[in-house]
């Protein structure tokens, strides 16, 4: 069942059944999916919860549902992760924020890092925020999530220190770590978390992170560690974080 994300909580979707529904998602509704009065579709609250709502109009201009009953599924990871990029060339953020979001990812962090060869100005930078925002949001809908993952404004390093001291956990997938065969303190950090905890992880750009970057992460409770013992590219690394934290959280784990 196709599913949209619209800008009400659950309560206001309990108090105001009746759910109206604009911009490009009504294309997508009336053009692409060409629904009409009585099918139903799925509306996600901003909070994360899920309903099975009818249609009860169709016009090109706004699409109204009745919401039905809450479907009570949860398909997020048990932990918030975010993962913060340092910015890659090309179109590299882009793959990782869909996939990512696709991954479960809470929110995306991409990060001005000493090595980054990409340099971007106010203008040029509100408009890629524009278009990973709209990746995320098509990547949650057909990766049938409850949330759309955040896409934070570009950050410079000292900001994403700042950061670091608003989560649980951090972790820093490290070059140096890998090659000299670390391969327990990233387990060991995701294993120790409970459900609903918050997990920051930092990957360079394509040069790595530098020394002096993961000394000034180190110093604020940050744990370097190796992904495994090969060296990943900076688009594969956060894919293979978040899969193992899925296998630890999820497969291994169970419901606990």
């Amino acid at each position: 069942m196709q599913r949209y994300f619209i800008e009400l909580t659950k309560q206001q979707m309990e108090e105001a059944p009746a759910i109206s529904i604009t911009g490009e998602d009504v294309h997508h509704i009336v053009n692409v999916m060409r629904m009409n009065e009585g099918d139903e579709i799925i509306c996600c609250s901003q909070d994360g919860f899920e309903a099975k709502c009818e249609l009860q109009s169709v016009s090109k201009e706004k699409v109204s549902c009745l919401m039905i009953e809450w479907t009570n599924e949860n398909r997020e990871l048990p932990i918030k992760v975010y993962i913060a990029s340092g910015l890659p060339k090309g179109d590299k953020l882009e793959w990782i924020i869909q996939k990512g979001t696709e991954l479960g990812a809470h929110a995306f962090i991409p990060l001005q890092a000493a090595r980054s060869v990409v340099k971007l100005d106010d203008k040029k930078a509100k408009k890629k925020r524009e278009r990973w925002t709209k990746i995320a949001k098509e990547a949650a809908e057909q990766s049938y999530r409850n949330e759309v993952p955040q896409v934070l404004d570009i950050h410079s390093f000292q900001q994403l220190l700042e950061k670091v001291q608003n989560v649980d956990k951090c972790v820093v997938a490290y070059e140096e770590s890998s090659k000299q065969g670390e391969t327990s303190s990233f387990s060991a950090v995701v294993s120790s978390l409970p459900k609903g905890s918050s997990l920051l992880i930092v990957f360079g750009p394509e040069g790595g992170l530098t020394e002096a970057e993961v000394e000034r992460l180190t110093a604020k409770n940050a744990v370097p560690c190796g992904l495994g013992p090969r060296i990943l590219r900076t688009e594969t690394a956060p894919l293979y974080a978040l899969s193992a934290i899925s296998y630890h959280t999820e497969l291994l784990r169970g419901d606990q």
